[in-house]
Formats: C-alpha cells, structure tokens, sequence
C-alpha cells in the first residue's frame, strides 16, 4: 500500500498559557483533549506517549516527588550532567552532550568529524539530506552525496563504487570528509539498515580513514525491533545522536556521543549557533526518567502488538502487515465492509484508542508504542472487533 505520511494527521493544537518552565508541547491528534488519570489513551501514532501540557506538569511533579528535579545552568550540573552520564553507558562510547535539537546533533557532529574536507554522503531518504534545510551545505560548507533514492540504506559496495567515481568524474579533489547514516529511516517508514551492512560500511570506511556518524534518533525503536543493543550499533560509528522526545517523552532536547575530542568540541560550537540555552532541566529530568525500563515497556508493546494483529488480521475485517526491515510502523487497511473513518471515529469515543485517519482507499498505519500496554489485550481486541462491526456498510 501506499504509505501514509504521518505529517498529514499529526496535527498541533492551540496551547493555552503555562507556567513558564514548562515548555510547549507539540500534540499529536485530532481535536486533542484531556482525559481523566484513570482513562489511560491508546495511540496508534507517535513513537511514544505524548504529553500534554498538564500531563507533563504532573509527570515531573512525579518525578520530583521521589526526587528533587536538580536543575542545570546551561546545560551543565543536574538532570543533565546525570543524563549525558546515563548515555554514555548506554552507548558505550566516552563522552556525551546535550543538545536543543537533533538538527543541531546531526550537524555538528558530521561539521567536526569531517574537518576541512567537504564531501558528505548520506542516504537520498534521510533526514540531513531531506529534512534540516540545506544546513550542511549553507552553514557548514559541506557537500552532501546522496547515495540509494527511493531506497532505506546504500550498500558498502554502493559506497566503494562511489568513492571510487569521484576519482573520474570531478576534476579537484576537495576530500570526503564523512559518511552519515540514519537508521530507522523515518522516511522510509521506521524501516531498518541490516546489521550485516552497517558491519561492512564501518569496515570500510575504518579502512580508509572516513570517520562514520549515526542519526540514530529512533535507534531505540531499531534496537527494539532487531535485537541489537544500541551500545553494538553504537560500536560501529565515531559519534551516534539519540532524540529525547520521540519516545522518551521530553518536551525535546537531543543527545549526541563520541570520543572525548569530538564532543569538547560541542560546547563552542552550540554556543555560537545560539544553543545555549539557560535551562534544560524540564527536558532532561523526563528524559531521564523514562529511561528507566524502556527496553522492557518496548519489548512488551511489541509482544502485545504482535498478539493484537494476528487475532484481528484472523477478523479478516481488517489487515494489518508488516515491512520489510520495519521497526514499529505498520500498513493497515480495512475491508470494503468496513467503514475505516467510522471505525476511527468510534474507537476514539467508544475506547480512548487513537488511530490516523484511513485514506479514500481505507488505508492507514499504526505505528505501535508503549501506550499500547495501559490496556490488557483483550480490551483492545475486543474494542476493534465491535467497532468494526458497528462500522461495516
């Protein structure tokens, strides 16, 4: 099926005034509104649970219940200091920083690995080439090549075969300076670069001194759905950014490691690009927190999700496939019976489950994520079952 762009229902609501540490908070569906502690929202979109504004508030007055919240004082001490220390062990690698964004992590980190040369080659599909505004080439004087359109991942052989082009077809040589690789690919949908491939680009690249980075802004989600650990991913690349808000439940914030000599040289660089930012606490303390156990909560939501979809597929009402490489994002369309815009409407109102909106061909996606376990899994089956009943034609 075609995919559906999730940038097409993942709509922001108006946000009311706040008490002013807390940050806004992007929402993520129709006609957003609060609910009651105890009717716990399903949603099948967003990598995580996405607050609300007195969601947030409520959940750091949690945090900060068990343990005063300690603040830093731009981005050094506190919450932040013990996060960037969390991500170290988590990655394995000597040294972390916080970040405002992952735009800021993906191209700093490929500005410094790369130096005085200007050649950058990246996925055609990923982020740094399709999504951070040219930043690499008006900021950073950097020449990104895109490698495998229309594809998630380029092969080691595709690399070698283009490095060795340059040779031939341009007349100066000005360097390659990095390789950059996303992974899951969100444009792509959440699909994954095969292990075996990563092996084999960091092998090469190893062998021909080009220093490796990793967007790995959802790499919880590929460590989840293959079984790799994200230190073993991590081991691959000079330097891994992870986001904080995709399914950590910051109000946003990014996390960029590497070897000490990569990332003493951050703070600089964050300072004269206006990154500086006086307090990050809000972000880092939630991020942080839900750290805890997230491995778990995914390996579950994954378990339950996998029990959901083979019972409902059995309806024959609905089919709910998988991608090839996927991670958490799965095609779903209903049956000609089924009216999929009833059927979302219902579930909603009837159930609290949250789903995008289906296509004029019934089609939508669910994208699975830890709110999928504030239900058993019979209550979730049996919601759709009625539902789609009550939807059929």
């Amino acid at each position: 099926m075609s995919s559906v762009n999730r940038r097409n229902f993942l709509k922001a609501s108006g946000v009311a005034i706040l008490p002013a540490f807390v940050p806004a908070i992007a929402t993520a569906s129709n006609n957003r509104t609060e609910s009651p502690a105890d009717e716990p929202i399903i949603k099948f979109f967003y990598d995580g649970e996405d607050f609300t504004p007195s969601m947030y508030i409520n959940e750091l007055q949690k945090i900060n219940s068990k343990e005063n919240i300690k603040r830093d004082f731009y981005g050094q001490g506190g919450a932040v200091t013990a996060l960037e220390k969390k991500f170290t062990e988590i990655t394995g690698k000597e040294k972390a920083i916080y970040m405002p964004t992952g735009t800021m992590a993906n191209q700093f980190a490929i500005a410094v690995l790369s130096g005085n040369n200007t050649k950058v080659f990246v996925q055609d599909e990923s982020h740094v080439y399709r999504d951070e505004a040219d930043a690499a080439q008006s900021v950073f004087q950097k020449r990104l090549m895109p490698l495998a359109k229309g594809k998630t991942y380029f092969t080691a052989a595709d690399l070698e075969k283009a490095v060795d082009g340059l040779k031939g077809e341009e007349v100066f040589s000005s360097g390659i300076g990095a390789v950059s690789i996303e992974n899951p690919v969100r444009r792509m949908n959440g699909c994954m670069v095969p292990l075996e491939e990563i092996k084999k680009i960091s092998a090469y690249c190893r062998s021909k001194q080009i220093k490796l980075h990793l967007d790995g802004a959802r790499i919880f989600m590929a460590s989840a759905w293959s079984g790799v650990s994200i230190k073993e991913y991590a081991s691959y690349f000079d330097t891994v950014y992870i986001s904080l808000y995709k399914y950590l439940g910051a109000a946003g914030g990014a996390i960029l490691c590497g070897d000490k000599t990569v990332i003493d040289q951050m703070p600089h660089l964050i300072k004269i690009h206006g990154g500086n930012m006086f307090g990050n606490w809000t972000s880092a303390a939630m991020a942080l927190h839900r750290l805890e156990g997230i491995e778990t909560r995914l390996k579950e939501s994954i378990k339950q999700a996998t029990t959901l979809f083979d019972v409902l597929n059995k309806t024959k009402l609905i089919n709910i496939s998988t991608l090839d490489g996927g991670t958490n994002i799965y095609p779903v369309e209903f049956s000609k019976e089924v009216d999929g815009k009833k059927a979302q409407e219902l579930l909603d109102k009837q159930y609290k489950i949250r789903i995008g909106p289906p296509n004029d061909k019934n089609q939508t996606q669910f994208t699975v994520n830890e709110t999928i376990l504030y239900r058993d899994a019979a209550y979730i089956t049996d919601a759709f079952k009625e539902v789609m009943a009550a939807a059929k034609r």
